[in-house]
């Protein structure tokens, strides 16, 4: 049965965007820059994304202005906003456990949640992450958009691996 698999990076006190929801310091310390990580590795196991409008907005108008970066995947969108749907992208006004709990019934590689905060916080409450990929790269951001709610239930995780490469560590965990 397909995975739901929340792949995601956050700075190292627990943010995933600076306080105007800017990206621009996702990168690692320099020290070996040509290692790429776990990225294309963990993109061979998925054939779907899930992301929340703003994270959709943020690739198509700043990160990705010129080509879908998930081609090849097939990708939703929840979002309130009425939009056409384009080639493999669906835009859909579905919560995100009917949307999740539907996919994963389906053929297919694992389920990629990309993104944002919202989305993702709301399948965690709903015990429905069954893996959590977490790169913490080297910065201390201060403030920002915060990955983790901090008034939700606390979940118990047992570590499955961990690597390092250019100044950043990939954890990997399962819910117990």
């Amino acid at each position: 049965m397909r995975k739901i698999v929340l792949y995601i990076a956050m700075s190292l006190d627990g943010y995933i965007a600076d306080k105007s929801g800017g990206v621009g310091w996702l990168g690692g310390d320099g020290s070996d820059p040509e290692n790429y990580g776990s990225y294309p590795e963990f993109s061979d196991t998925v054939d779907t994304v899930i992301l929340g409008h703003n994270t959709y907005h943020q690739i198509i108008t700043e990160l990705s202005p010129d080509s879908w970066p998930y081609e090849g995947m097939q990708s939703y969108v929840l979002t309130h906003h009425k939009l056409e749907d384009q080639n493999e992208i669906h835009f859909i006004n579905t919560p995100i456990v009917t949307l999740l709990d539907k996919l994963k019934q389906q053929d297919g590689k694992n389920i990629w949640l990309c993104g944002g905060a919202e989305i993702i916080n709301q399948a965690l409450k709903a015990n429905i992450v069954d893996e959590l990929t977490i790169s913490i790269l080297p910065i201390l951001l201060g403030n920002g958009i915060r990955l983790f709610r901090t008034n939700e239930i606390p979940k118990t995780l047992t570590l499955i691996s961990q690597r390092s490469y250019n100044g950043i560590v990939d954890v990997v965990y399962r819910p117990k």
